[in-house]
């Protein structure tokens, strides 16, 4: 016959370790204990779920808890009154990025965000986020293993976030100690045959596309990024003193120093009436937005299927590396913040110095080389070894 109302069972071993039998016959185990002078009662969890033993092992944790002044309820409490990451992420993309990135970066941001973050672990608490959550999430990027660290360090700024929103304990940075994956840095550039081919393709592409044509001059004789020299406006540009003076790059403030044939490329380009920049685009005042589609006509012309508009970039260095100038000044001239971004084009460097090498060890050689060096060789009698073989001398 069912009770009339729920009954309790305490056991006899351990004090205050109980189970709850429900009218409905459901039985739950406890534990009821005082904390701070008040009664309270720590659920364990249903009899069958967990089993009598299990539930002994939990309750002697609780009473452990309880006997140094915690209350285990309180952990709980924080799980559930803790956001989720896809509040976190809807707060971090309205508070800390506008204020606080470029504009192409918070649009990388958004990116990681939408696409690879909150669909894995948005409904994840931000409290309960571990570093093997991270870790999976990273690992399940790895066939696109740029992409994966990119998103690595868009949550690692968040979870930082986080902690400053005080959503999470100090230096509990779910990301920390998560390796990125390697990534294969590409390294392409022209060389004069190709560069030789572009310019027969810009030549006749100049007919339809004029500004495209300008960007992508510039941006070889230049070395700039696509954006520094697409959004350039003619009020950042000194002829006179063959510079460009950038008031924002993604290194910062910074000086283009411009070659002969850069300031020549400038002259020819056409000022346009009310427009400020320098490569315009078709609406009025605007500059040239996209660049991608004559890029790939002209390179596909030109027989160049394979290069990036990014590549442009690593052709101007390489070059200037090849003619023989010290990665410093060509680190200098790309704006590289740190000398180990330039450390890229450090095995080009080897190409001057062989040269060099080969200058210098010739002339040596002509020095330690006696008079009639010339003459061929020979074995000559005197220079047989003890090992029964010659040596060669030259011959007199």
């Amino acid at each position: 016959m069912p009770a009339e109302k729920d009954l309790d069972f305490f056991d006899d071993d351990l004090k205050g370790f109980g189970v709850r039998v429900r009218t409905s016959g459901r039985k739950t185990y406890f534990v009821m204990m005082r904390h701070r002078g008040v009664l309270r009662r720590f659920t364990i969890g249903p009899h069958g779920a967990v089993s009598p033993e299990l539930a002994r092992t939990k309750a002697k944790e609780i009473i452990a808890q309880l006997a140094i002044g915690n209350n285990p309820n309180e952990a709980k409490d924080a799980i559930r009154q803790s956001v989720s990451v896809r509040a976190l992420a809807d707060r971090f993309m309205a508070e800390y990025v506008p204020f606080h990135c470029k504009a192409s970066t918070a649009k990388e941001y958004k990116r990681c965000v939408d696409i690879f973050i909150v669909p894995e672990i948005g409904t994840t608490k931000v409290i309960s986020v571990e570093r093997t959550d991270i870790t999976a999430l990273h690992h399940r990027l790895r066939n696109i293993p740029y992409q994966a660290n990119r998103t690595l360090g868009v949550l690692s700024v968040m979870f930082a976030q986080a902690e400053a929103w005080n959503l999470r304990e100090a230096n509990t940075n779910p990301c920390r100690g998560v390796k990125k994956f390697k990534e294969q840095k590409r390294e392409r550039f022209l060389s004069h045959q190709e560069l030789d081919r572009l310019g027969e393709a810009l030549r006749i592409a100049e007919l339809d596309t004029p500004s495209a044509v300008t960007c992508i001059r510039l941006l070889i004789l230049t070395g700039c990024r696509l954006s520094e020299i697409q959004k350039l406006k003619w009020a950042y540009v000194d002829l006179k003193s063959k510079l460009i003076h950038l008031p924002d790059s993604k290194s910062g403030k910074k000086t283009i120093y411009l070659g002969q044939a850069a300031v020549d490329e400038f002259r020819r380009t056409i000022k346009v009436n009310n427009n400020p920049y320098v490569v315009t685009g078709q609406i009025d005042g605007q500059y040239l937005i996209e660049m991608q589609k004559p890029w790939h006509r002209i390179r596909k012309d030109a027989d160049l299927e394979d290069v990036r508009i990014h590549d442009l970039r690593h052709t101007f260095a390489s070059h200037g590396v090849a003619m023989g100038q010290g990665l410093p000044i060509i680190g200098k001239l790309l704006g590289h913040s740190q000398p180990q971004t330039t450390a890229r084009y450090a095995h080009l460097d080897a190409d001057p110095a062989i040269k060099v090498a080969d200058q210098i060890s010739e002339r040596l050689a002509k020095c330690l080389n006696p008079i009639g060096a010339d003459l061929p060789l020979k074995f000559h009698p005197v220079a047989f070894r003890a090992s029964g073989s010659f040596m060669p001398v030259w011959a007199g």
